[in-house]
């Protein structure tokens, strides 16, 4: 298992993704607008870390270690990220952290018949190449846990507007 990455819902995804940009020497990997209807937006920036692998995700060795993903969207006002910012004082903060296992959906009846944690959906959400799941916040830490399943880098808008949508009112 390893960080996979820390998803961060902000006032100013520009600002904030200049920040590890600047600081840490992240790049953008890509940036994508989700719509949610009725005028609800948000807006998402992927970040990817200096040193970046090329093709597919080599996470066969237990030694292997890279920098997370930085995934950063701040939100429309009545928007989920907008009011998930705003419920924190307008400033935001981790909204996730999300970590790479073998089988999302086995992490799961692992943690269900452990009592470790509730879900924000039944099954896990897939992409092709990507497969993940949210669980709720946890009562011992606050943060939402997001088990994820991938072959390669990158995100799917999909997956990410699903993952968000599951997340309307925690």
């Amino acid at each position: 298992m390893r960080l996979d990455h820390v998803a961060y819902r902000v006032a100013d995804r520009k600002k904030s993704a200049r920040f590890f940009m600047d600081a840490l020497g992240y790049k953008v990997q890509q940036e994508f607008v989700i719509d949610f209807g009725e005028g609800q937006t948000a807006q998402c920036i992927a970040l990817e870390p200096p040193e970046k692998i090329q093709g597919k995700m080599p996470w066969v060795s237990e030694n292997y270690h890279l920098a997370p993903e930085i995934f950063v969207s701040d939100g429309s006002s009545g928007s989920i990220v907008g009011d998930w910012v705003k419920a924190r004082g307008g400033i935001g903060g981790i909204h996730h952290m999300a970590y790479m296992v073998d089988s999302v959906e086995k992490t799961m009846e692992e943690w269900r018949s452990k009592g470790l944690a509730e879900f924000t959906s039944e099954k896990p959400l897939t992409c092709p190449g990507l497969t993940q799941v949210f669980t709720k916040p946890s009562e011992l830490t606050g943060i939402i846990y997001e088990f994820i399943e991938r072959e390669e880098y990158g995100f799917c808008k999909d997956n990410v507007r699903a993952l968000m949508e599951s997340t309307r009112g925690i």
